[in-house]
């Protein structure tokens, strides 16, 4: 069996601007089927950490929520607080953070709501009985919806190969115990024969786990293992300690994306623009590297997300991009020539065994 993923391209040659077309692919794809009357509506998206200007604007979630206010629904936009050095880390920086990159009711027609709670602890054990997860720690706010939508900036990642539905769904509604639970299997160790003592590790942790003295040193029991200094080491002598710490992570994030959809309707907008090679969470974002593709929808998280790999892997990259430095502009695969290491598939494949979603799939294509 496949299922239906809807695209429709950025072009707007006729009357009906972006935002319009935005809203008739949600219902073309079957938006309207979901009964919304008085019901919580979830919709999971991720802010932007500022500093980064990928991320989509708040335009597209005004767009949605006033659909889903037609609807009979009462939306609000959600994320959880991260782990990481960054203005997301508990609910009131990170409403502040959502507020300065447009995230606001007056800009978006409804509330902002951090799905964990003021320190990222207010969460629902949700039992799953999966491969690497029995149970996943979800921000309550997700958990005590009656519908949950994701939109997604898909884009490049650097543990993953790319972020989409999945990764939104699984890690983005993950509290901080969630989030640690899915990050353990990244804990770092140190190459000390190429380690400088640059202190830029140490710069970038939130835990206070890294102490730098010539060389730096890592305390595991302090470790959470969210991987920011594995990616910020400009030597590249940080690593995680198991060799497959990255497939095991986007396997868990497949786990927690099924304690999250499972058991109440859902429903999936991706959109292929500004795709920068990293995740939005950092505060900085490189050259898109490659160009706006469109935007995408269906019932279906991992269909959506293979539906959008696959679309990027089809396009040529941009010039002065990481994408075409790295590949000299050749054609392939271009999750894993940005990131050679990860294995982007893995995520997908962990979908399709709890059956949340399938890998094949009928690409309708709305003008």
């Amino acid at each position: 069996m496949s299922s239906k993923v809807y695209f429709t391209t950025f072009r707007c040659p006729g009357k009906e601007n972006l935002l319009k077309k935005f809203r008739r692919l949600a219902e073309t794809a079957g938006i309207g089927d979901i009964d919304m009357q008085d019901k919580f509506v979830a919709v999971k998206m991720h802010f932007g950490e500022p500093g980064n200007i990928a991320y989509l604007r708040a335009n597209y979630a005004r767009a949605l929520c006033d659909l889903i206010k037609e609807k009979g629904g009462k939306p609000f936009l959600t994320d959880s607080n991260t782990l990481y050095i960054g203005r997301r880390s508990n609910a009131l920086d990170h409403l502040e953070a959502a507020y300065e990159n447009g995230f606001n009711p007056l800009s978006t027609g409804c509330h902002v709501i951090i799905a964990d709670g003021l320190k990222g602890d207010d969460e629902v054990a949700v039992p799953v009985n999966g491969e690497y997860v029995q149970k996943a720690y979800i921000g309550r706010a997700v958990m005590d919806a009656d519908v949950v939508i994701s939109l997604t900036h898909f884009k490049g990642h650097e543990s993953t190969g790319f972020g989409g539905a999945l990764k939104n769904i699984g890690m983005g509604c993950g509290s901080r115990l969630g989030k640690k639970d899915m990050h353990s299997s990244e804990k770092p160790a140190v190459d000390q024969e190429k380690c400088v003592g640059c202190g830029v590790c140490r710069q970038n942790c939130a835990h206070d786990a890294i102490t730098v003295s010539g060389k730096a040193y890592i305390d595991a029991t302090r470790c959470a293992g969210c991987g920011r200094c594995i990616e910020q080491c400009p030597q590249k002598c940080v690593h995680p300690m198991d060799a497959r710490a990255n497939e095991i992570l986007s396997r868990k994030i497949a786990e927690y994306t099924a304690a999250v959809v499972r058991g109440r309707p859902c429903f999936h907008i991706s959109l292929a623009c500004d795709i920068s090679p990293y995740c939005d969470c950092y505060s900085i974002n490189d050259a898109p590297v490659l160009e706006d593709i469109g935007m995408f929808a269906s019932f279906d998280p991992v269909a959506l997300d293979q539906a959008c790999a696959d679309m990027a892997n089809s396009r040529r990259p941009v010039r002065d991009s990481l994408l075409y430095e790295r590949g000299q502009g050749r054609m392939g695969d271009h999750f894993k020539t940005m990131h050679p290491t990860i294995d982007w598939e893995a995520g997908l494949e962990q979908g399709v065994k709890l059956g949340i979603g399938v890998r094949e799939y009928e690409l309708i294509e709305m003008k």
